[in-house]
């Protein structure tokens, strides 16, 4: 029995080292090409070897009209700024649906189930005419404040705070004379730790990678966002730098990368946490 559990462990081990080499290897592809002429790239596309090209492709990809460095920026705005609406907000509203009773709240929460069918693109003609007639087209902050309104991470944090949430909390911090908002910060807020990282991330990184929505509404080079100028890259065939797009993409995923390792240790937990509840 031992020495079965054993060859067990190792096909396991082996198998999640494999994966994990699979997820690596196209993050160390990338940043190896950053490294590469354009020529090495359409010669041999995956190399694991460093080549002695990334002076050159930052030169060129700083060589450009638009500033990388102001575009990093704009996006980490944008990124940061959406992310906190959205988590706090989505957390807020899960709260309102939870624990307080109210009529209308099945009916709430309906509504919201319905918005999470309606893709973004159907309602980016409407938003878009809205933001010209109020004249903020090249303004970061119409990228940040629709992120208040995310119906999907509302339902994710409704399920689960519903089990992660004692009603019997709620009613003694109010019976001790709490008032809501203080109840919500310093209570529902640190209980939903595990559910806001993940959904964190989530937003972090489609915020960060969204290039259909600044495309539309930014047509500032001060305001471009990096994933806009990250396409303004690709030119026309003969002139693409393919060294200086995979620098461009490797700078991209960097932050994705930080706020990972940053938030993952909180996830752990929460799957701990909900492992041994179970």
């Amino acid at each position: 029995m031992g020495k079965s559990q054993t060859v067990k462990k190792t096909i396991i081990f082996i198998l999640c080292v494999f994966l994990a080499i699979l997820s690596l290897m196209p993050f160390v592809i990338m940043i190896v090409n950053s490294t590469r002429s354009t020529t090495q790239i359409q010669q041999h596309a995956v190399s694991f070897i460093p080549s002695t090209y990334f002076a050159n492709n930052l030169k060129i990809l700083l060589g450009k009209s638009f500033n990388p460095a102001v575009g990093f920026m704009n996006s980490l705005i944008v990124s940061v700024g959406a992310t906190l609406l959205a988590t706090y907000f989505s957390t807020m509203t899960a709260y309102a649906l939870v624990v307080y009773e109210w009529k209308l709240k099945n009916v709430f929460f309906s509504f919201i189930m319905g918005i999470m069918m309606i893709p973004a693109q159907i309602t980016m003609i409407g938003f878009y005419q809205m933001v010209y007639k109020i004249h903020m087209t090249n303004h970061l902050s119409m990228l940040i404040l629709p992120a208040i309104a995310s119906p999907s991470m509302v339902f994710f944090m409704r399920q689960y705070m519903k089990p992660a949430l004692s009603l019997e909390i709620v009613q003694s911090a109010r019976i001790d004379g709490a008032k809501e908002f203080f109840i919500f910060n310093q209570i529902a807020l640190p209980i939903m730790k595990p559910a806001i990282a993940t959904q964190a991330i989530f937003s972090f990184v489609s915020s960060w990678n969204n290039l259909f929505t600044p495309l539309i509404l930014l047509t500032d080079q001060k305001k471009y966002t990096l994933p806009i100028m990250i396409s303004l890259l690709r030119g026309d065939i003969y002139k693409t730098e393919y060294g200086s797009i995979y620098m461009g993409l490797t700078l991209t995923a960097v932050p994705l990368i930080i706020v990972y390792l940053l938030l993952s240790k909180y996830i752990i937990a929460g799957v701990a946490l909900g492992s041994v509840k179970g």
